[in-house]
């Protein structure tokens, strides 16, 4: 099963969750509003992006650049998980691994 991380309300999200639903796609939605990500999500995230899942092109990140630039590891984290909003969504999970960050249509033609 897949697994979507993102929030339910954002635009990019709904494409996603439509796009999935006409292939047929069963998921799991998880939003961030309602449920924060754990540290470790967040680090399994860098791992498996191959960097941290951060929205540069958003609004929230523009406001905090200053502060993730100047940030270690741990202060990277806290900082996004204290500005949920930063974070690049919908992530898309299957077994456990990343397999999409974002959205654009056609995306998920080789899941």
């Amino acid at each position: 099963m897949l697994h979507i991380y993102g929030i339910n309300n954002c635009d990019t999200v709904k494409k996603a969750k439509k796009e999935l639903d006409e292939m047929g796609h069963r998921y799991e939605m998880f939003d961030f509003k309602k449920k924060s990500p754990s540290e470790s999500k967040i680090y399994q995230w860098k791992e498996d992006f191959g960097g941290w899942p951060i929205n540069k092109r958003g609004t929230t990140y523009r406001k905090l650049s200053n502060d993730f630039l100047n940030a270690g590891e741990e202060e990277t984290v806290q900082l996004i998980l204290n500005n949920l909003s930063v974070i690049k969504r919908p992530i898309l999970e299957k077994n456990g691994k990343v397999v999409k960050i974002g959205f654009k249509p056609g995306d998920y033609k080789d899941i």
